[in-house]
């Protein structure tokens, strides 16, 4: 059946809908069409006063909610008020953060999708061993752990390739190389708050498990360059720090430094920014490098060219070729303006044996440079780094399996979002709801329920109005959640198997019966 006017009957039998509809909604669509301001700022004042007058919902001594605006019955003198923040470091997400924060999720999960990657999650608490394999690393002293009732060690997750390491052993040869798996799941750190640093960080991993060349890592940094295109972030705004740990090794294995102190020596090289050069060299002479060690390694680590990287070491080491073949695929596919190649980035972990990469914010006074260039990075700590990953060949063998070819990136969810506030770039997500349906008489209110299941099974999302108001107060709500349409069931309408329809946009309003209602 067509649409049809509002029937005669429709305004006599309802005479709120006739003196509330029509001058509230001409009231509004000429405050909506004639004001600057955003859509939501009209409605604000309203939000306050409704959120001042409006009850408290407190917990029930029966485990319900009570709506009583005074605490129930005191249990004692010594009752203390609850702190209603967050434990430091972490955070709340109220209905505007958990939109941004899906948009960004969604964001994540598209760019896997169409880079082929299938989702996974682990369990948020692990054995703690699963974290502590290497001494030295900055990450042990940064677990939430403890002893469970079984006497069992197990920490909050700080990072997920762990897990994922530790899945892939289990999954054994069930699942055939090469695994390309995701997810974003939430870590947990003990460590100094900065900005964009929290104790509780949410973080996307993509991994590829089983390939061993260079292409992987190429796939990887393609997929963070399509993630930041998507939301606005250009090459002019963000830029990858590339090197490799082998060059650290070559120049290490010059001074016969014992294998066992690679590791200790990355984590020192990992504060290379965050201490003076004066406290670097102390610890590395700590460790047992040399004079001489501690001297050459920091010249090396201070170049920023890779044709001066093949000047100090020759171009028959390993490091070299895969620096030069990363850069030549990135220049094929298209994001090669994004790299820059800088020797000190080695990664703090110590499970990294390859391409290591990490991305930051370029500095608003340098240009955007390619990996020839010595500059172009914000320097002043503003912000951590945004992700950072590279290539993990013998993490397996750690936990006593087999090692397979790995690489893989971590991208928290903080970091990026400081950055997109600072760009302007964070996007406007409002409640949105196709429609609005409302009882004009308080004994109508299980037929206007019956109508909201029928349009939310044919997919709308619908806001039921749960209580008896006045139209005036409907068409306030309608604006709030931004409704399309306001469906309105009627006593008379009802007795003819039709509702009332108003296009909120438009104004354009009709009686529809409900086998017709879409």
């Amino acid at each position: 059946m067509p649409p049809t006017s509002f029937s005669c009957s429709f305004f006599t039998l309802q005479p709120r809908f006739n003196s509330y509809v029509n001058p509230i909604f001409r009231s509004l669509s000429f405050q909506l069409s004639s004001s600057p301001l955003p859509f939501n700022a009209h409605f604000s004042s309203i939000r306050l006063r409704s959120s001042l007058s409006r009850p408290a919902e407190t917990d029930s001594p029966t485990g319900g909610r009570s709506g009583a605006l005074t605490p129930g019955p005191s249990v004692g003198a010594d009752v203390q008020k609850i702190d209603v923040n967050p434990p430091k470091g972490t955070r709340d997400f109220p209905p505007e953060d958990m939109r941004l924060r899906n948009w960004l999720f969604n964001h994540f999960k598209e760019v896997s999708r169409l880079y082929g990657f299938e989702e996974v999650d682990y369990p948020v608490l692990e054995s703690e061993a699963l974290f502590t394999r290497k001494a030295g690393e900055e990450i042990k002293d940064q677990l939430y752990c403890f002893e469970d009732r079984g006497n069992r060690r197990v920490a909050l997750r700080p990072e997920l390739t762990p897990s994922l390491a530790r899945l892939v052993i289990q999954k054994g040869k069930s699942v055939p190389l090469p695994i390309k798996w995701f997810t974003v799941g939430q870590c947990w750190r003990y460590e100094r708050m900065t900005r964009g640093r929290r104790r509780e960080h949410y973080q996307w991993n993509m991994d590829i498990i089983g390939v061993p060349g260079v292409m992987a890592e190429a796939e990887l940094l393609s997929s963070i360059v399509t993630l930041f295109k998507r939301i606005g972030i250009t090459e002019s705004d963000v830029g990858f720090k590339v090197s490799s740990r082998k060059v650290l090794q070559e120049v290490l294995n010059c001074y016969s430094v014992p294998e066992h102190l690679f590791g200790k020596v990355c984590v020192i090289i990992d504060k290379i920014e965050k201490i003076p050069v004066d406290e670097i060299k102390k610890e590395l002479k700590a460790v047992g490098l040399s004079q001489e060690a501690v001297q050459k390694l920091l010249q090396v680590l201070s170049v920023k060219s890779l044709e001066e990287l093949e000047e100090r070491l020759g171009s028959s080491g390993e490091a070299i070729a895969d620096l030069k073949q990363l850069f030549s695929l990135a220049e094929k596919i298209g994001f090669s303006k994004w790299l820059q190649f800088d020797a000190s980035v080695v990664r703090g972990l110590a499970y990294y044996t390859g391409i290591v990469f990490e991305a930051y914010q370029h500095s608003h006074a340098q240009p955007q440079l390619s990996h020839a260039h010595p500059q172009g990075f914000d320097r002043e700590g503003k912000l951590r780094a945004i992700c950072g990953g590279g290539r993990y060949d013998h993490l397996f063998s750690t936990f006593g399996a087999d090692d397979i070819a790995a690489c893989g990136f971590g991208f928290g969810d903080a970091v990026i979002v400081e950055l997109l506030k600072e760009k302007g770039l964070l996007p406007e997500l409002n409640l949105n709801v196709d429609d609005i349906v409302c009882a004009l008489d308080e004994d109508l209110q299980g037929r206007a329920a019956m109508v909201a299941n029928i349009l939310r099974e044919k997919g709308h999302s619908v806001e039921l109005v749960l209580e008896s108001k006045q139209l005036k107060w409907v068409f306030k709500r309608a604006a709030r959640v931004n409704a399309e349409r306001l469906v309105l069931v009627g006593n008379s309408e009802w007795q003819r198997g039709v509702v009332g329809v108003k296009i909120l946009s438009t104004a354009e309003q009709y009686e529809i019966k409900l086998d017709d209602l879409k």
